[in-house]
């Protein structure tokens, strides 16, 4: 057999697939159906407005069965800029913007444009396991950041460990997978800390659409000079359940993204017109579709929250967007809580095990003792059943 990248070999397997197997020919009661909280995903397809549209496109549009722009359509792309500008105040061009085959390859191919094998590159703690994974796979050293008790992350603590082959810091807001949500003045001292040592600040604003405060997260777009540090990636899979369409968008200098037009050319070519057509559809004509989107979502959030609140035997870490990231209660391992849970109240979540290291890695010991829940999926009926089943197994044991 020829040899194998022993980077790719080295590199954990995808969680959400492995967790999926756990339930692979598992018999649930009839009585208890299995409640799947594990995948952070629309469990709906588009609107069905949206799916008329595209079902239109498909019949009347021969672009969108096309090659098109490597950086992204370009009515899309000024769309993009122009709500950015919107939403954040500060000047953003369409040649600042790409567009991407979902927000996993605009991560990738933002790093691509930073590092090389033997970098490094700070992703604070609980991290998304697949910025570990395509750091793993490029050679690219991840220098996991502790955060504190509500997950955030601290600029100085972030500071000592820079050195000279650190390329960037990366951070996700609100949170995969805590859930938290980090104040402006964090992201502008982690904006400050970047500049000051020449490095890039990632921002992966995905779940943005579904931030609990009004207006805008965050001013760094109103730094004229933003586009000497700042890269922000963002996502129409959540707001408009584009998820097997795969849209994303990277808005950073123009300078940056020449090179990524590079390795986007090698990698897929161009985005999807479908889908790209199907955002800029979105962005055109759902603005209040997603605005009561998001108020679903938060008073999701508010009922888990008040859900765990009530339960001392949990500890709610973090709760925002579509994630709850919780302190369980059981003196076994994450790894083994999550896959008891399957059998013993048909509940599939992820365990910290998939977000972080674990004490033998140097880890503080977080990764074994917490859970990640998806509640955006779960209706007030599903969020009741959560608590019944984690009731009962707190009560009666594993």
């Amino acid at each position: 057999m020829p040899v194998l990248n022993p980077h790719l070999v080295a590199t954990f397997p995808p969680p959400v697939m492995e967790a999926r197997r756990w339930i692979e020919g598992a018999i649930f009661p009839a009585d208890r159906p299995l409640l799947n909280l594990s995948q952070a995903a629309p469990a709906d397809p588009p609107p069905e407005a949206l799916r008329r549209a595209m079902a239109e496109i498909v019949l009347q549009d021969p672009s969108a069965h096309m090659y098109g722009a490597v950086l992204g359509l370009p009515e899309l792309r000024e769309r993009v800029a122009s709500e950015t500008e919107r939403l954040y105040g500060g000047a953003v061009t369409p040649a600042q913007v790409a567009i991407t085959s979902g927000c996993n390859q605009a991560f990738a191919a933002a790093v691509s444009t930073l590092a090389v094998e033997g970098d490094n590159v700070i992703l604070p703690l609980p991290y998304y396991f697949n910025h570990k994974m395509w750091l793993d796979m490029q050679g690219i050293v991840a220098r996991t950041l502790d955060t504190d008790a509500s997950l955030l992350p601290d600029p100085e603590a972030a500071a000592a460990l820079i050195d000279a082959r650190t390329r960037a810091i990366v951070l996700i807001s609100p949170n995969n997978p805590g859930g938290v949500e980090y104040p402006p003045a964090l992201l502008a001292a982690f904006r400050d800390l970047c500049r000051a040592r020449g490095l890039a600040l990632i921002v992966d604003e995905t779940y943005r659409d579904f931030h609990a405060e009004p207006g805008a997260p965050h001013d760094l777009f109103t730094d004229p000079d933003w586009d000497d540090t700042l890269i922000q990636l963002y996502s129409f899979s959540k707001a408009y359940r584009l998820t097997g369409h795969r849209v994303g968008a990277i808005v950073a200098s123009t300078a940056r993204l020449a090179e990524v037009e590079k390795w986007l050319d090698t990698v897929a070519i161009c985005p999807t017109g479908l889908g790209q057509k199907a955002a800029l559809w979105g962005m055109e004509n759902l603005g209040d579709w997603l605005a009561g989107e998001r108020e679903e979502i938060l008073r999701r959030r508010a009922t888990i929250a008040d859900g765990f609140t009530a339960r001392s035997e949990w500890t709610l870490m973090g709760c925002g967007a579509y994630f709850a990231y919780v302190g369980h209660p059981f003196e076994a391992r994450s790894d083994a809580v999550a896959k008891a849970l399957v059998q013993r109240a048909s509940l599939l979540v992820l365990p910290g095990t998939m977000f972080g290291p674990l004490r033998t890695e140097g880890g503080t010991g977080r990764a074994e003792g917490s859970l990640r829940i998806a509640f955006a999926n779960a209706d007030a009926d599903g969020i009741a059943t959560l608590f019944d089943r984690l009731d009962d197994v707190t009560r009666t044991g594993l």
